[in-house]
């Protein structure tokens, strides 16, 4: 066996799962029961085996901490600061991803004693550099809705504008247009009319769309 000349880093994956819930952006957590920063709270996330790929670790691990499967993650950035893991010299890269909260089922595991989810307004005290690892992501994901279908991920099979609108209010944290927000949504590849409507309090009934997605996020010219 070869034998370098240089230490190795250990390799993680760190993942950052959103929604939406009560009209607050929402972030998966586990609660750590084992150390370091025991009891604190976290990103799901963990080592890498030496035969598995990034992806794979981060969904395998995504899995043994919540329970949750079958979502698309895109990768957001590598943290590499000597000290973040006071364990050993320790690399992660991080990945995120959005989701309906009606669609997964959380059912904490392995090395996780709880999962839950924290509005992003108001997180408990993080272990390792996680604050910054939510904060990256929340600002690519703000970005992203302007010139991305992503926050189409968050909405459920079926959807009025106005109920898309509020997602987009409420990750930008800023009031929009109704006429020229859904003049623009409606140019969207994949948004459809179901011919349903569908009542909201006094309101008069609303259309429902749906939004074809193969998983993947669509870039707007």
């Amino acid at each position: 066996m070869y034998h370098y000349d240089y230490p190795h880093p250990a390799i993680t994956t760190d993942i950052v799962i959103f929604t939406l819930a009560e009209n607050e952006l929402k972030v998966l957590l586990i609660e750590r029961s084992n150390e370091p920063y025991k009891g604190r709270w976290a990103l799901p996330g963990g080592f890498v085996d030496i035969d598995e790929d990034l992806e794979s670790a981060a969904l395998r691990e995504l899995k043994e901490e919540t329970g949750v499967t079958g979502i698309y993650l895109e990768q957001l950035y590598t943290f590499g600061k000597p000290n973040r893991d006071p364990r050993e010299r320790v690399i992660s890269v991080a990945y995120y991803a959005l989701v309906p909260i009606d669609k997964l089922h959380i059912k904490p595991d392995s090395d996780a004693s709880k999962a839950e989810w924290h509005a992003c307004s108001s997180l408990p005290d993080l272990a390792f550099d996680h604050p910054q690892i939510v904060s990256l992501a929340r600002d690519r994901l703000a970005a992203k809705m302007d010139y991305s279908t992503i926050a189409l991920h968050f909405m459920p099979d079926k959807f009025t504008l106005g109920e898309l609108q509020r997602v987009y209010e409420t990750i930008k944290g800023t009031p929009l247009d109704k006429r020229n927000f859904r003049k623009r949504v409606l140019t969207f590849n994949g948004i459809n009319d179901t011919g349903e409507k569908r009542r909201d309090g006094k309101h008069r009934p609303a259309r429902l769309y749906t939004f074809n997605t193969t998983g993947t996020i669509e870039f707007i010219k």
